[in-house]
Parts: structure tokens; C-alpha cells; sequence
């Protein structure tokens, strides 16, 4: 499994966001259409209905990002040496992003958690909301596309690539 841009793709499915474990929020986007997954969010739209498909509140990486998560790191480390029965210190999970998809009967707001630890790259970002609105461009585009990613992940060993390899792979799935 790796992420790609705002995408995780583990074997051969495609998550906008983290893939989701439990009832936490998801979004798989399969060959039918955007699968909404977790507590409180179900459903499929079909790709023939999706007249648009976006994100919001993807957090983009920035240096005050990454300081934060070196702090709340060395915070936890300090914490949890002090007081060994356990701090009680809450880490901050991770962002949860809106995935807006939107059909004839209005647009539905799904979350789907970030998987980027410190955030996304803007040209990631950009280049994967790019694609997303590619998807929606019909049947074809959305099976090639997809079935292009779903190929790369089930080659795809040891991890997630990096940023450069991560751009030049949503680039050509782009086309």
C-alpha cells in the first residue's frame, strides 16, 4: 500500500484520503463509482450520476506544519518519561478532509481522513484534484484511470514512492 498525491492505494483499491479501518470515515473509488465507507456515510453514486468530484480541507505541507509534528513528538516522548503509568496526553489525529461529490440531486459532503502525517504538497494536491476531476469526464476515463492506479498498486512494493516519483505518477495517470 502507498500513497500517491491525495490517494492510497492498497492492491487494487483506490482511497481519496487514508484507507479507512473500523468505522472511521472513508471514500473508495471503484469501478461503478465514489463509495462512501464508515459510521454515518454509506452509499454509492455511480460515475454516469458524479457531475463533479472534489476535496476540501486538504492540508497542504508547510514548514509551521512540520515543526508542529516534531514538537507534539518530542512532547509525547517527554510526557510519557515523566509520568510512566501513562500522560494522559491526547495526540491530535489526523486532518479529516470533505470529499464533495456532486449529483442531480445535490452534492453530497463525505469526510475521509488525510493520509499525509505533516500534509500534501501543493503541486500533489493540485495535480490530484486535477484527476479527480478527470474521473468525472465518463466511463472510459474513470475505468482507464483507475484501472491504471489499481494496476500500479498492486505492483507497487515497499511503501509509498517519493514526492518527485509521487508527481510524475499522477502526471501520467493525467495523461
Amino acid at each position: 500500500m502507498a500513497m500517491v498525491g491525495l490517494f492510497w492505494i492498497a492492491e487494487g483499491d483506490v482511497y481519496v484520503g487514508a484507507k479507512p479501518s473500523g468505522l472511521a470515515p472513508g471514500v473508495r473509488l471503484t469501478a461503478e463509482g465514489v463509495l462512501a465507507l464508515g459510521d454515518g456515510q454509506s452509499g454509492l453514486c455511480l460515475w454516469e450520476d458524479v457531475r463533479s468530484l472534489t476535496v476540501a480541507d486538504v492540508p497542504v505541507k508547510s514548514l509551521k506544519r512540520q515543526v508542529g509534528a516534531v514538537k507534539d513528538l518530542a512532547l509525547n516522548a517527554v510526557m510519557e518519561l515523566a509520568l510512566p503509568a501513562g500522560s494522559g496526553w491526547a495526540e491530535e489525529g489526523p486532518a479529516l478532509m470533505t470529499v464533495q461529490v456532486e449529483t442531480a440531486e445535490g452534492t453530497h459532503e463525505l469526510g475521509a481522513y488525510a493520509a499525509a502525517a505533516v500534509g500534501y504538497t501543493a503541486t500533489e494536491a493540485d495535480l490530484s484534484r486535477t484527476l479527480l476531476t478527470r474521473l468525472t469526464e465518463g466511463a472510459a476515463t474513470s475505468g482507464t484511470t483507475l484501472a491504471a492506479m489499481a494496476q500500479w498498486g498492486r505492483a507497487q512494493e515497499g511503501g509509498s514512492p517519493r514526492s518527485a516519483d509521487r508527481e510524475k505518477l499522477l502526471r501520467e495517470w493525467l495523461g
